[in-house]
């Protein structure tokens, strides 16, 4: 049976979600029409570009994506905090880049003034669109919606683009979300259609890296702010250079010519993680083959699935076994 959203999505569980979606047409989302021989390889660019400017406007941040020939993979922060810590003018501000709201909220946002007894309505209506810009069903609908409706009008038809809804997965801790961004990550290697991490087009590791060699890091995703510490800033908690080495190490471990392996000088960041390198290999290869659901230590999944009332613990054997 199909789980409803609002028990898939928790902020009191986790910020951090793995999302994906699928396209159903032969010509797949951005892959090569074998019957007409059409490329549709620029629809990269759209998925990317919309993205981008989703994460501007929502109070959601990108932590990883790869954009690959017939799915996408999202790994995305939602950050409620500063959802809650916008004025209403800031709320109406950014929901009118992506729809015109009400005849009331253009009034107040052009510095009319606004009679007493509508007042609770526009308040109503800031908190309803608040909660909307820090919600990913909202932030996938309108990156699906459109993608889809370029490539209906690019293919002169109507109908299904993707599957019926996306997929999430809720990571519930750090050795989840650090895995989880390495599979999404080394999506292009994994498949054959990049040899190294850094030269997997549009993914989050390559912008990364790039960023990286000019020390930087890229403004649109959510940055690697360090381990976790008192006072720690929002972001990824993890070290940037450690994360680029162990993906960068992960990635060249995965040729067909000789078995997975990663050297015997075990990298730091799977150290401070406690994970293993085969079980790592094993995380980073084959993620959503073995979690269909949330992922986390034993702890935090126990916590997330008594809290949402469930009779049994899905994920939990892998997670004892991968995780520990």
């Amino acid at each position: 049976m199909t789980t409803a959203r609002k028990q898939l999505i928790s902020l009191v569980d986790t910020p951090y979600y793995h999302c994906i979606s699928r396209c159903v047409r032969r010509a797949y989302l951005c892959g090569e029409d074998k019957l007409t021989g059409k490329s549709f390889e620029h629809r990269r660019s759209w998925v990317e570009d919309k993205l981008i400017t989703l994460s501007q406007v929502f109070a959601i941040d990108i932590c990883a994506y790869a954009i690959m020939s017939n799915h996408t993979h999202l790994v995305l922060f939602i950050d409620e905090a500063s959802a809650k810590a916008w004025s209403s003018e800031e709320v109406l501000k950014r929901w009118h880049q992506i729809f015109k709201g009400t005849l009331l909220t253009q009034q107040y946002c052009r510095g009319e003034s606004i009679a007493d007894y509508l007042q609770p309505t526009l308040n109503d209506t800031v908190e309803c669109y608040r909660s909307r810009l820090m919600d990913i069903s909202w932030f996938m609908r309108l990156l699906n919606e459109s993608v889809a409706r370029k490539a209906n009008q690019e293919d002169n038809c109507t109908g299904r683009f993707w599957e019926g809804r996306f997929k999430s997965q809720a990571l519930l801790d750090e050795s989840a979300l650090a895995a989880c961004m390495a599979y999404v990550d080394l999506n292009p290697v994994r498949a054959g259609v990049a040899n190294t991490p850094e030269s997997s087009a549009y993914t989050s590791v390559k912008t990364r890296v790039i960023q990286a060699k000019m020390g930087k890091q890229p403004t649109y995703l959510l940055p690697f702010v360090g381990n976790p510490k008192n006072h720690m800033p929002k972001g990824l908690p993890f070290v940037l250079i450690d994360y680029l080495e162990l993906v960068d190490l992960t990635g060249r471990s995965m040729r067909e010519d000789k078995p997975g392996y990663i050297t015997h000088k075990h990298p730091e960041l799977l150290q401070r993680l406690n994970i293993g390198s085969e079980n790592w290999l094993t995380l980073t290869k084959d993620f959503r083959k073995l979690f269909h659901g949330a992922v986390g230590h034993t702890a935090a999944l126990t916590a997330y699935y008594q809290h949402h009332e469930a009779k049994r613990r899905q994920n939990l054997k892998c997670c004892e076994k991968l995780l520990a």
